[in-house]
């Protein structure tokens, strides 16, 4: 793990990056270790989730290192020094001052939080008054979970079917049973310490009027017009997860999302009692999630993401539908 000690403690000014991709997506946006901390506003209010954490602001996250930069790549940590911490766990939890509708966005992510028991890392999008404006879960899971596990959350009226993975649910209203409807995948390498072991790798979502899909590419296996800046999904193989249906309209149950980098621990789910007792490893460590996280601060030295980019791509042939919602923050 690299030392906390040895980022650098700053944030830069915005630098624009503009250009076409192809006939079909051009890109609208690039964050990176040049603008991320320009362009993503650190959340720091209580977990909506309910977890056991406090959600760090931008100067306290600058300060203690849990938000910095390592080899060009962007680093969004926990404490992992504090036992018993007063409010929860430390964390950082960042969204993006920009908001968008339907396009394609790709994340090259060199580390995400492993399998530790008790956190909650995710990587997804959310428009306002949830979940009437839905929300896609690219990258979530907890506890010891070996593979990622892809959601949508909507208000009632969006039933799906999907092609790639097996789905928890077809109703993905968030007030059903399932909380959504969610598929799970099998790649070991693409979630946690499989997909850490290989050096990271690229997902990608592209949201459609008529469906919404999500890929995973290891490392070593990156397609050329993603690296290149010229992506066509329609060349790639099979994704992980395509979620589609007439009894969804996607334009009416997604729209205005924003981008959100978290690690929570516990809460609604990860701290579920019967999730937490159902995973043998877990519960045996502690009687509860809350209790292991509160006296077992080394345990998340690892629960760190180090992404090398996020890139927006969007139809060059439609309406571009996004647009600045807050002001960049100063550390």
């Amino acid at each position: 793990m690299r030392s906390t000690q040895t980022l650098t403690r700053c944030f830069v000014a915005l630098l624009c990056v503009a250009g076409v991709a192809d006939a079909a997506y051009a890109i609208a946006d690039t964050f990176d270790h040049t603008n991320f901390f320009t362009e993503f506003n650190f959340f720091s209010s209580a977990d909506p989730t309910h977890g056991d954490v406090a959600y760090a602001s931008a100067a306290s996250a600058n300060e203690t290192g849990m938000a910095g930069f390592s080899n060009n790549a962007v680093y969004l940590g926990v404490d992992h020094t504090t036992m018993n911490p007063s409010g929860g766990r430390a964390s950082t939890r960042v969204t993006s001052d920009k908001s968008y509708t339907r396009g394609l966005f790709i994340a090259d992510i060199a580390h995400m939080p492993g399998a530790e028991c008790g956190v909650w890392p995710a990587f997804w999008t959310f428009g306002p008054n949830w979940p009437a404006s839905g929300e896609i879960d690219i990258i979530e899971g907890v506890n010891a979970a070996k593979t990622d596990s892809i959601t949508l959350h909507t208000s009632a009226g969006c039933t799906v079917q999907n092609t790639g993975a097996s789905l928890s649910s077809t109703n993905c209203n968030a007030g059903n049973a399932d909380g959504g409807c969610s598929a799970s995948t099998t790649a070991t390498n693409g979630f946690g310490a499989g997909f850490n072991a290989i050096g990271g790798g690229v997902y990608a979502m592209e949201w459609k009027s008529t469906a919404i899909s999500v890929w995973f590419f290891p490392r070593n296996a990156i397609p050329s017009d993603i690296t290149s800046g010229k992506p066509v999904p329609s060349g790639w193989t099979a994704a992980s997860a395509v979620f589609t249906g007439s009894g969804c309209d996607i334009d009416q149950h997604f729209m205005n999302h924003n981008i959100v980098f978290d690690t929570t621990f516990c809460g609604d789910w990860a701290g579920q009692a019967s999730v937490w007792s159902g995973n043998a490893a877990c519960s045996a460590l502690a009687s509860t999630c809350t209790a292991y996280v509160a006296a077992n601060p080394q345990a998340f030295s690892t629960a760190y993401w180090m992404i090398n980019s996020v890139k927006v791509y969007q139809d060059a042939t439609l309406p571009a539908k996004r647009g600045m919602t807050s002001t960049p923050f100063t550390a």
